[in-house]
């Protein structure tokens, strides 16, 4: 089991290099946006749909309602402009969902009476949680893109970094010092002191970030209290972002979003923490520093 899961990942790393790396705009934003559908098929069993077929129909209708605006806005991909007057709303409502998302992991399992009859409600808050994602992923990803190719590249590389060396951080403060829950309803492995200690690993991150971080990628207006400031946020929201997604499996009665990567369970399962930051990073990094 280990070794399978050791596999995995690096093989997952391997493909995410790849193709941070070596894809231009548009089959970067195609491959992503397989991943969503990758994703909404496995967010169809939050919503009821367990049979083969019907997750098939629900991925093959995300496919055709991703892929139609991908295509009539080829031109506006290529000059890599992700942020427009029609995806930065986008932006702003994956923020406002995780408002809602808070609200309903904190009163759980009291919210799921208000949504867990409701299979539009559940395909809403799966829409609020990818289609941000995928909009702030490519906004980050081909930042000043016509200027340098990989400045966009080492911002989002820093966001997952952020997000994955915070999780480590509260793994370890949580076997080290975890006596009260953050969370015994909805994730009982979870406590306020691993959370602690992931809030303070992403301070140290994004001030080493600081130090190191090419001087044309952040410029010159970006304060180093910000910067921190909303690195700290992101990595809070991301602690939501498991949370939510362990709040429907829950409710599911499911125990993996999928079995689709050997030993890690499925692409939610991954990328559950990265839903909730990258929205929440892109915002503040496009709107507010």
């Amino acid at each position: 089991m280990l070794k399978e899961r050791v596999l995995s990942a690096i093989v997952m790393v391997a493909v995410a290099l790849l193709a941070l790396f070596w894809l231009s705009p548009l089959p970067f934003t195609l491959g992503l946006s397989a991943l969503i559908v990758a994703g909404m098929w496995e967010w169809a069993q939050f919503a009821g749909f367990k049979r083969p077929v019907s997750r098939a129909i629900i991925a093959m209708v995300t496919g055709g309602v991703l892929l139609f605006p991908i295509m009539a806005a080829t031109s506006y991909i290529q000059a890599t402009r992700f942020l427009t007057d029609a995806t930065t709303p986008i932006l702003f409502v994956g923020c406002i969902w995780w408002i809602v998302a808070f609200g309903l992991v904190v009163t759980y399992p009291k919210s799921a009476e208000s949504w867990s009859k409701s299979v539009s409600a559940k395909f809403i808050f799966g829409i609020c949680t990818l289609l941000p994602f995928l909009i702030g992923t490519l906004a980050l990803r081909f930042y000043q893109y016509n200027q340098d190719e990989h400045l966009g590249t080492y911002l989002i590389l820093y966001v997952f970094l952020l997000v994955w060396g915070a999780d480590s951080g509260a793994y370890f403060a949580g076997r080290a010092f975890g006596k009260r829950k953050l969370a015994p309803k909805v994730s009982p492995g979870k406590s306020w002191e691993g959370a602690i200690g992931g809030v303070i690993t992403s301070g140290i991150i994004a001030f080493i970030f600081l130090q190191v971080a090419p001087n044309n990628m952040l410029g010159s207006d970006i304060s180093t209290a910000g910067f921190v400031v909303l690195s700290i946020v992101t990595v809070m929201v991301s602690i939501l972002g498991d949370l939510s997604e362990s709040m429907f499996k829950r409710q599911s009665g499911i125990k993996d979003s999928s079995n689709l990567i050997p030993g890690h369970g499925g692409i939610l399962d991954r990328v559950d923490s990265l839903t909730a930051a990258v929205p929440v990073f892109a915002t503040g990094f496009f709107f507010i520093l």
